[in-house]
């Protein structure tokens, strides 16, 4: 990789300055594996969408670099974690479930069953009517009834 210098413009946006002397402003970070390897594989893409530099893993930059990138992604990710599914409307989509998200408690609302999307053994990420998507990283972390409501729908 070659020597960055990140730094927001005064309107608060990225820009990347390349050790060739290269200027790009409104610099865009992608993690391309955002749920199951955050930490690894970034792109910094350049406003007309083309990557400017690959970043094999996050930790491997200065703090002051690495800090402005983790700024940006987590104004622009907003994916909650749900820790317990306290009850669902129906067993019948679309039905409305109120959870208990990392960030507090919410309602959502599942249109169906194709909306929960395995990742992995354990891993399932779920769309909401709005858009929304709510991930459970570990069902086996999860309580018994919160299990015994989310199999009902698998």
């Amino acid at each position: 990789m070659t020597a960055l210098n990140i730094q927001r413009d005064p309107w608060g946006r990225l820009s990347v300055l390349t050790g060739d002397g290269q200027r790009f402003d409104h610099v865009t970070p992608l993690r391309a594996f955002p749920i199951t390897a955050p930490g690894e594989g970034l792109s910094l893409m350049s406003a007309d969408g083309h990557e400017i530099v690959w970043i094999e893993r996050l930790a491997d930059l200065p703090p002051s670099a690495r800090e402005l990138i983790e700024a940006e992604l987590a104004s622009r990710e907003f994916v909650p974690e749900i820790a317990r599914i306290r009850s669902v409307s129906s067993f019948a989509c679309p039905s409305a479930w109120q959870v208990e998200t990392d960030r507090g408690a919410c309602e959502l609302v599942l249109k169906g069953e194709e909306n929960i999307r395995r990742l992995s053994p354990t891993r399932l990420l779920i769309a909401d009517g709005h858009g929304i998507q709510f991930l459970i990283r570990d069902l086996t972390a999860l309580d018994r009834q919160s299990r015994k409501l989310l199999d009902r729908f698998l």
